[in-house]
């Protein structure tokens, strides 16, 4: 069967801009005390925090396939795009390097992987199997990532810890980090964007291509969503009873946590495009879209003004220091407990944001990165 030609979906863009808005929402507290959904879980387990990441990898596989066939369509060779996606991963994987070292760079003790690093790295394959690979090998080297990433997680062992061992400092992952990046990593003994975590967001953007050829080929509206549900359903009950095995787990991106976390996109993106490209219920979705648009912008801006304030110290009357956000955070919100006060900040924060970012909307900027 043919597929359709490609267009612009806004229900894609508006679940991006929830996933951005709900990103910058939880990345900034006004303080150290969060309400449980709004900060990771401990360590194994999800909360709402958890599912902002994986989403926006699933989106940037399904934006991918829009992106490059529309292109694909145009004429365009596999060869020449592939040129473009790698400058386009060189810049994401630089812009996730100049945020790790603000405002000192130091060589020696940069961390060299993070969220935007991922990012990249995940669009980078994503678009390479996009461009030269078959649905069937997509699928394929899912089941590969996932079923291989558990049985090196779960039957090799790392020295001085049991086999399978899954803790912090136990995991075959953290080994893998700490023996070829040490000194450079989010913690001394893990990274949560570490190199062999990787592995399975790759197969969470490969989800996110698979969605893609779905929304592209023919076929009522109405299927499509349905399809959409109908698959998060299975995924988000597979990924449960997989994580009772291997738990689901954000920072070491188990695959239980790939089928969950891709179950719940395709559930939030299935009501998106329902209530949107079905139904045509719009008025509520234009913050979002707004917030879509420029999204990897908006990310980039709001965690370089979180480090600045939090480099810039002011003194309180005790004589005490405090960084400027927690120093907005009290002065603008003090009347409130540490939680509210925490949500307070971060709400007018994201409120902020949109605001800058509406302008930009209204003058028609779009950043392209």
């Amino acid at each position: 069967m043919r597929a359709e030609p490609s267009k612009r979906l806004e229900s894609l863009d508006v679940f991006r801009g929830l996933t951005i808005a709900g990103m910058i929402l939880v990345n900034s507290p006004g303080n150290d005390t969060s309400y449980w959904p709004l900060d990771h879980a401990p360590w194994h387990g999800l909360t709402p925090t958890d599912l902002v990441f994986p989403f926006f990898v699933f989106i940037v596989g399904i934006s991918l396939v829009f992106s490059l066939s529309r292109k694909l369509d145009g004429g365009a060779s596999p060869s020449a795009l592939f040129a473009q996606v790698l400058k386009r991963t060189l810049i994401i994987f630089a812009l996730g390097l100049l945020l790790n070292g603000f405002p000192h760079y130091d060589l020696t003790s940069i961390r060299i992987l993070g969220v935007l690093q991922r990012i990249a790295l995940c669009y980078f394959f994503g678009s390479v199997f996009f461009l030269w690979t078959t649905l069937a090998v997509q699928i394929g080297a899912i089941g590969v990532i996932l079923v291989g990433y558990w049985w090196l997680m779960t039957h090799l062992q790392v020295p001085g810890f049991p086999i399978g061992d899954l803790t912090k400092e136990g995991n075959f992952a953290a080994y893998i980090d700490r023996a070829l990046l040490a000194g450079h990593m989010y913690r001394p003994v893990y990274d949560p964007e570490g190199l062999l975590s990787t592995l399975p967001a790759i197969a969470t953007v490969l989800f996110g291509n698979l969605a893609g050829f779905w929304l592209r080929a023919p076929g009522a509206p109405a299927r499509k969503a349905t399809g959409c549900i109908q698959g998060g359903i299975v995924f988000l009950l597979s990924g449960w009873k997989w994580g009772q095995y291997f738990p689901i787990n954000k920072a070491l991106w188990t695959s239980s946590y790939v089928l969950v976390t891709t179950g719940l996109a395709l559930l939030a993106f299935g009501i998106c495009y329902w209530l949107i490209e079905i139904q045509g219920w719009k008025t509520w979705s234009k913050p979002f879209e707004i917030f879509g648009t420029n999204a990897i912008l908006a990310y980039v801006l709001h965690v370089f003004f979180l480090k600045v304030q939090n480099r810039i110290l002011l003194t309180r009357p005790a004589g005490t220091s405090i960084n400027l956000r927690f120093y907005l955070s009290e002065h603008l919100f003090g009347w409130a407990s540490p939680e509210n006060a925490s949500l307070g900040y971060a709400l007018l924060y994201t409120l902020f944001w949109f605001v800058i970012l509406w302008i930009l909307y209204r003058r028609k900027i779009i950043i392209k990165i």
